[in-house]
This record gives C-alpha cells, structure tokens and sequence, in this order.
C-alpha cells in the first residue's frame, strides 16, 4: 500500500461522513477486533483510538480519521479481503498504523484506561504490547 491510497483512506470526510461512519464503527468494531486481534499488533492502541473516536471531546479532524481508518478496519470491503486471513488483514494495519501515527497526541490516558478495561472484559481478545 503506497502513501497516497492511505491518504485517501484517512481523509476525515464531513460531518455526515463522520457520522456515517461512527455508526459503522460502533455496530462493527467488536466483532470485526475478535476475528483479527492476533493479526493486530497493536489492539491495546487499537482500542483506544476507537474510544477517542467515540469522544465527544475529540476533535473533528482527528475524529475523522480515526473512523476513516476504523470504517476501513471494520468493512468487509477493502484492497486486500479480510477473508484472505493473514494477509487480509495486513493493509488494515497499515492504515490503522498511519492513522495512529497522525493523531496519537489525542489519544488520552483516559482512552487508554478504557481500552484495558476493555479488553479485561473480552476473554476472546488478547491485547499485545501497546506501541506507545
């Protein structure tokens, strides 16, 4: 995955867009976490940027990228089908590692407090070494 195709992905999009999104995010992102948390490195950051994508006092440009990437993580629909396993998987972390990269000055203590508390509560996901 080049640079620009990422960008694209991240773009933050308008309010109806951000909208959109976080309802996607929110009816998928469980699910979608359980299926590929031993793909993802990094699911304790994962999770906590679904948290601060959540918050309202998050602001809107950082908000939109992180459901853009999220969006992107959670749809069926992508360059590389997460049906493919492994593989399937691996253009979604790089979106998600670039989206993190851009906006991990938002991500919070208190993202990061409900993201452990989080994944306490998911016996079926792991949560590997945060890459914070």
């Amino acid at each position: 995955m080049d640079d620009v195709k990422i960008g694209e992905i991240l773009l933050p999009g308008d309010e109806e867009t951000q909208n959109r999104r976080e309802t996607q995010v929110r009816a998928k992102f469980w699910p979608t976490l359980r299926k590929a948390a031993r793909y993802v490195p990094f699911s304790r950051d994962l999770v906590a940027a679904f948290y601060c994508a959540t918050d309202q006092k998050t602001p809107a440009r950082a908000k939109g990228v992180l459901l853009a990437a999220l969006g992107y993580f959670v749809l069926p629909i992508d360059i590389i089908p997460d049906f493919l396993v492994v593989a399937g998987f691996t253009d979604d972390v790089a979106v998600l590692a670039a989206a993190l990269k851009m906006i991990s000055v938002h991500i919070t203590d208190e993202h990061y407090d409900a993201a452990d508390r989080a994944l306490a509560d998911q016996p079926d996901v792991t949560a590997p070494s945060s890459a914070s």
